[in-house]
């Protein structure tokens, strides 16, 4: 059977789009201030809840679920963040729009550090926190999109798995980032320092991060794809009609949900061993801020030492194989995982190894799934495709991972609801995920609506 396949996998393209490196650079560094941010933010839940939500200065569990439902706020406007810069980025170009997000992110984290708590405006705290984290929301929407069409419509034929992966690997050294910050400042600070004032200086770190990021991104250069792509409209429609009416509303929206429905279990997932996990250890099972970070950081440990050999695995056998053995072994993992961290003779080498497999097993669906998603989509419609794609899944499954997590253990005391989250998402994900076609990493980025996009059993 004669597929379709793109000649400049055969090495037939006579020469390479020029800032490759500097596209890869500039996409990865906005993705890295933003999931530092969301790591700070979810391993400080507990000073914040103490000092935003509650008015005797205590982070208990209801201040938790309060903190956490900020944190959930934030990614529900993902979505529209991704609808708004996306629509923007596949009209007026990836370059303009990453520029406005990146400054939008990173001054709103700052300004988090700069924040009045509740004991200075009283009811006001909890208010202006979450605000701000509905700006942080709608600048997040807009990176992810604008990021990963750079990287993968720059990345040279055979590899757009790897340069997909450097967004996840980004992801992996921001949460990383964010630990390490946490973690020092726990080391150094006494525990009422920390409570006290400590607790910001990681957010105030994020003003010269945006100003290296901006720097960055003005020299970014305007991706192949796109150029090819606007120089081809006819005449007058590059401000005239929007890039979803070209390629068909119907076509994007069905590959928008399939989209969200291959990335379910990577984002419950993520969110549930990288970012829930510190919470979960001090509330349910009394662990101090030390060990929960401790275990944080060998999650993300893990995650990100398979992220990048992922990425270059599924540019060889297909993003298919790659993510559906991810999806598996975190199922397989979740709940032999969870009698381990609740067992106190278990020896901490164990546990270590453990959240350092179940942070692995994560990279692996991590790694291929934004060249996965790319492919997905025709340059017209890629940024707010593949965008809203990620945006959806991570509102619905990341954002609410520690409220949900939170409020069934409050109500049920059941200390196994993080493994019985992260199974069912996973489940579902490798149901989608089995429709992907396998040699879908071998074809050429689609350009242009008049290329037929993918049935469903080809997407």
């Amino acid at each position: 059977m004669n597929e379709p396949v793109d000649q400049r996998e055969h090495g037939e393209e006579p020469k390479a789009p020029p800032g490759r490196r500097r596209a890869l650079v500039a996409g990865s560094v906005g993705n890295f201030i933003e999931w530092y941010e969301f790591g700070v933010y979810g391993y400080f839940a507990t000073t914040i809840a103490a000092q935003f939500f509650s008015p005797e200065g205590t982070g208990d569990l209801e201040s938790l679920v309060k903190t956490y439902a900020s944190f959930a706020l934030a990614f529900f406007f993902r979505p529209v963040g991704a609808a708004v810069f996306g629509r923007l980025g596949d009209r007026i170009g990836r370059r303009p729009v990453l520029i406005l997000v990146v400054l939008l992110m990173s001054g709103a984290t700052t300004l988090i550090g700069l924040l009045p708590t509740y004991a200075t405006v009283g009811a006001a705290a909890p208010w202006l926190l979450t605000a701000v984290r509905i700006v942080q929301g709608l600048s997040a929407g807009g990176e992810f999109g604008g990021a990963v069409a750079v990287m993968t419509e720059f990345a040279p034929p055979g590899r757009r798995g790897l340069y997909g992966a450097w967004q996840s690997f980004t992801v992996a050294l921001g949460l990383l980032g964010g630990a390490g910050a946490a973690a020092l400042l726990a080391t150094v600070l006494s525990a009422g320092q920390l409570d006290d004032w400590g607790w910001r200086i990681p957010f105030l770190l994020s003003l010269p991060l945006g100003l290296i990021a901006l720097w960055l991104r003005l020299r970014l250069e305007e991706t192949p794809s796109f150029r090819r792509t606007a120089a081809g409209r006819p005449p007058g429609e590059d401000a005239a009609r929007a890039p979803v009416d070209r390629a068909g509303p119907r076509a994007t929206a069905r590959a928008i949900a399939l989209g969200a429905g291959r990335l379910m279990g990577w984002s419950a997932a993520g969110y549930t061993f990288l970012v829930v996990l510190p919470g979960y250890l001090q509330v349910a099972l009394d662990a101090s801020f030390q060990q929960a970070l401790l275990a944080a950081v060998v999650s993300n440990l893990g995650f990100a030492a398979v992220i990048l050999p992922a990425g270059m695995l599924s540019d060889r056998i297909g993003r298919r194989p790659v993510m559906v053995a991810g999806m598996v072994l975190v199922v397989l993992l979740a709940f032999p995982l969870m009698s381990l961290l609740q067992d106190g003779s278990a020896p901490t080498w164990a546990k270590g190894l453990g959240v350092c497999a179940a942070g692995a097993a994560v990279g692996l669906a991590a790694g291929p799934g934004p060249a996965m998603l790319a492919e997905m989509f025709p340059t017209d419609v890629r940024y707010i495709g593949l965008g809203l794609a990620y945006a959806l899944s991570n509102a619905i499954f990341s954002g609410s991972a520690g409220l949900i997590i939170t409020e069934l253990i409050e109500h049920t005391g059941n200390a196994d609801i993080p493994a019985y989250y992260v199974a069912a998402t996973c489940l579902v994900s490798i149901g989608a995920l089995l429709t992907l076609r396998g040699d879908a990493h071998r074809r050429p980025l689609r350009e242009a609506d008049h290329e037929a996009p993918p049935t469903r059993s080809e997407a």
